[in-house]
C-alpha cells in the first residue's frame, strides 16, 4: 500500500540554469516509473511535490512537466533560502527526496471544450505549464486557447524553448516591464495585449498563479474581457510550507492551500487572498 507522506528516492537526471536564481530540475523515481491516476494522469495540473535533502529539509514545488508523462517530473527552484540553496548546490545524478502528488489542482474535465486563458508572471509559470502541456497533449478536447506570460525584463522570461513551441499549438503572448535592444515583443502594460484576444467569454475559463499578479490580471485582463468570476481559478502555490496542514503558513480564510488548493475557484477565495 502507498503512503503519500512517505518519501520516495528520485535521481536528478537533467538541471537547466534558467536565470541567475531559477534552475529546472528533472528527476526520475529509482527503479519504477511515477504511478498514474484513474484519468491516466501522473497527477493533476496545478497539484505539487515536496522536494528535499536529508539534513536540510524540503519544500513545495508545482510540477512543471507533462502529467501524461510517467518517466520524469521537473520543478523550478528559486534561490531564496536554505533548502533550495542546497538544490541549487546539486548536480546530475544526486537524489532527492519527494513526496506527493499533493493538494488540488484545475478542474481540466470543466475546462474541456471552452476557450482557455491562462495568466502567468515569473517563477509563477509551473503550474500554468502543466496545464499547457496538459491541454496541448489533448488539444482537439477544447477551444481557442491563449498563455499570458510576463516577466521584468527579457531575461526572467523562463522556459523560453517550451513557450515556441507552444505557439505551434496555443497563442502565446509575452509581455515583458523593460525592454531590451532585441526584444520585440509587448512591453509595458499587459492590457495592451487584450487585442490579440479573441474568445467566446460565456463558454470561456481563466486560470491564474497568483497572489501578487491576480488582482492586476483580473482587473486589467479577465474582467475586460467578460470572463465570470466564477470562471476564474488561482493557483496558490507560493503561499506553502510543510504541504500537510501542519505548519499553518499557508493558512487563507478558514482553509490550508496545501489542503485546501493550491488550486482554488476566485469565488472561494475573493475576500481572503492575500
Amino acid at each position: 500500500m502507498n503512503n503519500l507522506y512517505l518519501p520516495v528516492m528520485a535521481k536528478i537526471t537533467r538541471i537547466e540554469e534558467l536565470s541567475a536564481h531559477v534552475k529546472l530540475f528533472r528527476f526520475q523515481r529509482i527503479g519504477t516509473s511515477f504511478p498514474k491516476n484513474s484519468d491516466g494522469l501522473t497527477f493533476t495540473p496545478g497539484q505539487f511535490v515536496m522536494a528535499g535533502i536529508w539534513g536540510y529539509g524540503e519544500a513545495p514545488f508545482a510540477i512543471l512537466s507533462s502529467p501524461a508523462e510517467d518517466r520524469f517530473m521537473e520543478i523550478l527552484v528559486r534561490k531564496v533560502g536554505t533548502v533550495t540553496n542546497a538544490l541549487h548546490r546539486l548536480n546530475v545524478g544526486k537524489e532527492l527526496a519527494i513526496r506527493g502528488p499533493y493538494g488540488n489542482g484545475f478542474p481540466v474535465s470543466f475546462f474541456a471544450d471552452k476557450d482557455v486563458v491562462m495568466v502567468a508572471g515569473g517563477s509563477g509559470i509551473p503550474p500554468i505549464a502543466a496545464l499547457v502541456e496538459h491541454i496541448i497533449h489533448s488539444r482537439n478536447r477544447f477551444g481557442r486557447v491563449y498563455l499570458l506570460y510576463g516577466a521584468a525584463t527579457p531575461q526572467d522570461i523562463l522556459i523560453k524553448d517550451r513557450l515556441d513551441a507552444w505557439g505551434g499549438h496555443i497563442h502565446v503572448l509575452l509581455n515583458v516591464d523593460h525592454r531590451d535592444p532585441e526584444w520585440n515583443g509587448h512591453v509595458g502594460l499587459v492590457t495592451a495585449m487584450l487585442k490579440d484576444i479573441e474568445i467566446n467569454p460565456l463558454n470561456a475559463v481563466a486560470v491564474m498563479c497568483g497572489p501578487g499578479l491576480m488582482m492586476t490580471a483580473l482587473e486589467k485582463i479577465l474582467r475586460p474581457l467578460g470572463i465570470a468570476d466564477r470562471r476564474i481559478y488561482v493557483s496558490l502555490e507560493q503561499k506553502m510550507q510543510c504541504g500537510i496542514g501542519k505548519c499553518q503558513h499557508c493558512t487563507t480564510g478558514d482553509s490550508y492551500v496545501c489542503l485546501d488548493g493550491p488550486v482554488y475557484n476566485f469565488d472561494q477565495i475573493d475576500k481572503s487572498w492575500d
